[in-house]
């Protein structure tokens, strides 16, 4: 797969799947405008206040005049406290909406988010409504209010579940699909980097309970690549015809957990669909009928 020519912007890009993604593009001929914290970077900003999305938004702008081909939205924190709700999820839709511009300028622009394969696990409702309710005191309340009952740790997820339901409802919209720049999510499993060696991987209690909450048939933890090449193919040109997705790469986690429950009862339409459809039916069999 050729990404030549193309130019990429990658969130997180200084540690884990941010920093395999950058370079997986960059080995496949892609320009790659690496942001995140750590030096070395092209651009350093805090995505946890207004000024940081705004310093990156600026630096691509200035960076890329021309726009951009895609924009892989990975940077994350899985702390438990209210940053990881203001980075994971407004940040993430702060530096989406402040590229709209710059995607638009190209040809095939293409937008991948990172969630998580732990959003298969129920989150915080209040987190999750305030998120999507775009109220960011709201749900910055709601995560301190979850840290002091001891539940902080419900934080990442519940802002993974909150951009995953986010995608759901926005990409199909006129202001994503309709003006042809599709947006999906890679949601990966627990996979081998360093943050997951780190705070998860060292305690063989949690391995052992990480292993029963998201069994991974195959294997755990899985290996980063997998994420990198996901993201890669889906921010490419080849990905066309897709948007609103939430694609699993964890090891079978989802299908383990779930099986076919997502699919089991099918589409449930509205009162109002079902008029429609009801009427075009109507219509396209009397035409039918006299074509006879």
């Amino acid at each position: 797969m050729s990404h030549t020519g193309r130019t990429y912007v990658v969130t997180g890009a200084d540690s884990g799947i941010g920093a395999l993604t950058a370079r997986t593009l960059e080995e496949r001929g892609a320009r790659v405008i690496r942001c995140g914290l750590g030096e070395g970077l092209d651009v350093s900003a805090d995505l946890g206040d207004d000024p940081g999305r705004d310093r990156l938004v600026q630096e691509v702008a200035r960076l890329a005049p021309g726009g951009i081909d895609g924009l892989a939205l990975v940077a994350g924190l899985g702390s438990p406290t209210s940053t990881t709700v203001r980075v994971n999820y407004f940040g993430t839709l702060a530096v989406l909406a402040g590229l709209r511009i710059s995607l638009r300028k190209r040809e095939s622009p293409r937008v991948v988010i990172v969630s998580s394969a732990s959003s298969l696990s129920p989150g915080d409702p209040d987190v999750v409504g305030a998120c999507l309710r775009g109220d960011e005191d709201a749900a910055v309340a709601a995560a301190e209010r979850a840290i002091a009952r001891g539940r902080g740790t419900i934080l990442y997820r519940s802002s993974k579940i909150a951009l995953n339901r986010w995608v759901r409802q926005s990409a199909a919209t006129d202001d994503w699909a309709g003006t042809g720049v599709p947006v999906n999510v890679v949601a990966p499993g627990i996979v081998d980097t360093d943050a997951a060696r780190e705070e998860m991987l060292s305690d063989p209690d949690r391995v052992r309970l990480l292993s029963v909450a998201l069994p991974q048939p195959l294997g755990f933890p899985g290996p980063v690549q997998a994420a990198a090449d996901a993201i890669a193919w889906m921010i490419g040109p080849e990905n066309s015809f897709m948007a609103g997705q939430i694609v699993f790469v964890d090891g079978g986690a989802d299908a383990a957990l779930r099986s076919d429950a997502p699919y089991r009862e099918g589409v449930r339409y509205g009162p109002v669909a079902l008029a429609r459809m009801l009427g075009y039916s109507a219509r396209s069999t009397l035409r039918s009928r006299r074509r006879r």
